[in-house]
């Protein structure tokens, strides 16, 4: 080693990081000393003149930020590197201005770390120097660049944190596509970004979404703009442009300009675009890595969500084929399920329910009772009244329906649905006897429905009833077994003439 043995003082609650950390250093010709929490770190301070310190964040009793406020009381010269698992420190920035100087991402690289330590204590010398030569004033001015230099890095760290963070959130990929944009205008501070995808059956990339900061985008797409597209399709390589650089002819109204590919397995499938029209501001080579590794998410996610979105239509589907295999077994309620799903779906539409909450109706509504499956056919089947115990048989299948899908691990809220769509208001329903507001708001409106159709339709047992003695029911019904909120909606619509199931 070319310089002077120096003391190195790592702090950490994992023995095992120490131990490492001890070895490593000890080889490399540095003294170690080693503390296993903050205040241990302190008694070692007062004894023992310490070059530089390493210490985890979370520890008990004194955590990494408080042991570092203590160093820079004691000897503002001394370089505090953080170590922690928590990439997002955006709670902690103003703590960090007291001393420390660098922070590490565990898990931390050894050599990384040595990289780190000979880099600090090169600025420690330099830091004394200018203590000793320019007194208080220039230490005060270094102390203010290495924050500075400090809170990039925690700007950097927050910008890609959010980008991981967002796309974990996301679902489907209409969701996808409108994060994208939305994301790409918020870290580059774009005034516009537009996301095309590239399809073998079109010519040309087709605009998707779009987001502007004036709120709506009235220009059509310029020959510049698709030209630009299509350059990074066939290149599949992020590019940054200006109009000051006269590499592209860009359209008057862009001043500044990035596109970036969005691949899955190294092939294009769609260009995101982000525009700077007004103002000073141009884009540089670090919005360029944000927007690119915002591409690189976004395809990741885009995959995930395509096998996904595969998956659970193959198994809707085998399990829409068990429904089948239920109705056929009793004509009478053929078609049973999708005619549910539709009137659930249209009384929820009424109730203002999400697009989210309107798919999971009419999932749920057309699998209700595929339970029904695990019933045998002389009770299901059965033309006159059941007996207690048939009944309470017959009873199960929002059960075992609820078993069979909860099994595939995808659709939890489905589940609760199509477990509790008989379940009463009053609480003498079943299977658990939830009461009032504890039956699940989409299983209301799913119980309404279903009963609906079962009195509107012919039965093994009995003849449909007609609108009038069906309307009457569910009416006496309200509050008993029905939500009142839901059939005054189902009433809302058969008076209005939008009850389109009759």
């Amino acid at each position: 080693m070319t310089h002077d043995k120096k003391t190195i003082l790592f702090v950490d609650d994992e023995e095992s990081i120490l131990e490492v950390a001890s070895e490593y250093f000890l080889q490399k010709d540095y003294h170690v000393i080693t503390a296993v929490n903050g205040k241990d770190a302190l008694t070692v301070l007062e004894n023992t003149e310490v070059d530089c310190c390493f210490t985890d964040i979370n520890m008990p009793g004194m955590d990494g930020l408080e042991l570092a406020e203590h160093i820079r009381e004691i000897d503002m010269t001394i370089p505090v590197i953080v170590m922690t698992g928590y990439p997002s420190l955006e709670n902690t920035i103003n703590t960090l201005k007291n001393g420390v100087v660098d922070f590490l991402i565990k898990p931390v690289n050894l050599e990384q770390m040595e990289l780190c330590v000979r880099r600090v204590l090169m600025q420690r010398k330099v830091f004394e120097d200018n203590l000793l030569l320019k007194k208080e004033l220039d230490s005060k001015k270094r102390i203010e660049a290495l924050n500075i230099e400090l809170l990039g890095k925690v700007d950097e760290l927050n910008n890609l944190n959010k980008i991981m963070n967002d796309f974990e959130q996301v679902t489907s990929s209409r969701e996808l596509f409108i994060r994208v944009v939305e994301l790409a205008r918020d870290i580059t501070h774009a005034d516009e970004s537009r996301l095309f995808i590239i399809s073998p059956t079109q010519e040309k990339p087709f605009q998707v979404t779009a987001s502007s900061a004036k709120g709506s985008i009235s220009h059509p797409i310029e020959p510049a703009v698709e030209a630009l597209v299509l350059e990074i399709v066939e290149d599949g390589i992020p590019l940054l442009v200006s109009q000051c650089t006269g590499v592209k002819d860009l359209p008057e109204r862009i001043l500044s300009a990035m596109a970036v590919p969005l691949k899955i397995r190294d092939k294009v499938f769609g260009v995101v675009t982000a525009f700077v029209e007004d103002g000073n501001y141009r884009f540089d080579e670090k919005d360029l890595y944000y927007l690119s590794f915002m591409g690189t998410k976004a395809a990741d996610t885009a995959e995930n969500i395509a096998l996904y979105e595969t998956i659970s239509e193959n198994l809707f589907s085998t399990l829409r084929a068990f429904v089948k295999a239920v109705e056929a077994r009793d004509a009478y309620t053929k078609e049973h399920s999708n005619r549910v799903a539709e009137m659930a779906v249209a009384l929820g539409r009424e109730m203002g329910c999400s697009e989210e909450e309107l798919n999971l109706l009419n999932f749920a509504g057309r699998l209700h009772d595929i339970g029904k499956i695990g019933i045998r056919d002389n009770i299901l089947l059965k033309p006159g009244r059941l007996t207690d115990e048939e009944f309470e048989i017959i009873k199960e299948h929002p059960v075992i329906g609820a078993m069979i899908v909860s099994q595939l691990g995808l659709w939890d809220r489905e589940t609760q649905i199509i477990r509790h769509h008989h379940e009463r208001f009053d609480g003498s329903g079943y299977p658990d006897g939830l009461k009032g507001v504890a039956i699940p708001f989409l299983s209301r409106i799913m119980s309404v429905a279903d009963a609906y159709d079962a009195m509107a339709s012919d039965r093994a047992y009995r003849k449909k009833l007609d609108l009038e003695k069906v309307s009457s029911i569910i009416r006496d019904g309200s509050g008993a077994q029905f939500d009142p909120r839901v059939v005054d909606t189902f009433f809302k619509l058969v008076e209005s003439g939008r009850w389109n199931f009759v």
